[in-house]
C-alpha cells in the first residue's frame, strides 16, 4: 500500500494542501499534521487519486462523497478547540477519511454508518493502516450509539434539518461538544453546541452543503 503516494498524490502536494488550508484560517497544528499525515488518495477510487489533495468533495459511491478537506479540517478544530477529547462519536463513517483524522486526535473513536457496504470498506482499510482505537456500528446514525455514550465530542457528516436529540442526550453534561450541518437542501449552516448540565450553547459557524442525514440502514 503506498502511502506517501507519487506524482499528484506525494507528501510535496499534501504539503500544499495544507498551506492552502493554513490560508484559509485553520490554525490546529495537530489538525493540519493529521491532514498532513493521512493518505487521503487511499479513500478513493483509483481514477480519482490524482484529484485526492485538492480542496474539493469527490464522490465514493452510494451518493456520499469524501468531504471537502476544508471542512473536515474546521469541523475537527471546532470539536477539539476546547482540549483534548478522549470519546468522540462520528456519525456517519463513509470512506473513513474522517475516522482516520480523529483517530489520530482522540483517545477512542465510536463510528456509526447506515450504509453497510461503505462501513466495511472503511473498517478493511483503516485495518490495513494499523488503526486500533475505533469501533464501528451499522445503525441510523439520527440515534447516535447509547450504549457508548456519554461521550466528549460528537461530529456529524451529514445535515438533518433538526439537531436530533439523541445526540443531544448522548453529549457528556461536563463540556461534551457536538459540530453538526443542519438544515434542508437551500440552506444549511455548521453548528457547534457544547452541552453544560441540562443547558445548551449554540454557535454558528459557517454556511455549509452536506448530504442529507438519512433514516434506516442499507445492507
Amino acid at each position: 500500500m503506498d502511502l506517501d503516494g507519487i506524482g499528484m498524490t506525494s507528501r510535496r502536494t499534501r504539503d500544499r494542501l495544507v498551506n492552502r488550508l493554513r490560508d484559509q484560517g485553520i490554525r490546529s497544528d495537530p489538525v493540519l499534521g493529521a491532514i498532513q499525515n493521512v493518505p487521503r488518495h487511499l479513500f478513493l477510487e483509483e481514477a480519482l487519486s490524482h484529484r485526492a489533495y485538492e480542496d474539493t468533495a469527490l464522490p465514493i459511491g452510494f451518493n456520499q462523497t469524501l468531504s471537502q478537506p476544508y471542512i473536515v479540517a474546521r469541523m475537527t478544530e471546532a470539536l477539539l478547540a476546547a482540549g483534548h477529547l478522549k470519546k468522540v462519536l462520528e456519525i456517519g463513517t463513509g470512506s473513513g477519511y474522517q475516522t482516520l483524522i480523529l483517530s489520530e486526535l482522540v483517545d477512542r473513536v465510536y463510528s456509526v454508518e447506515r450504509i453497510a457496504a461503505l462501513q466495511d470498506r472503511a473498517r478493511k482499510l483503516l485495518r490495513k493502516l494499523s488503526v486500533r482505537n475505533v469501533q464501528y456500528h451499522l445503525s441510523d446514525g439520527g440515534y447516535g450509539w447509547s450504549m457508548m455514550g456519554p461521550f466528549d465530542g460528537i461530529i456529524v457528516t451529514a445535515a438533518p434539518e433538526k439537531v436530533p436529540e439523541d445526540l443531544l442526550s448522548q453529549l457528556s453534561p461536563r463540556g461534551g461538544r457536538l459540530v453538526i450541518p443542519v438544515g434542508d437542501s437551500k440552506h444549511q449552516e455548521l453548528l457547534l453546541i457544547v452541552r453544560e448540565g441540562g443547558s445548551y450553547r449554540r454557535e454558528r459557524l459557517e454556511p455549509v452543503r452536506f448530504v442529507p442525514l438519512l433514516n434506516g440502514t442499507v445492507r
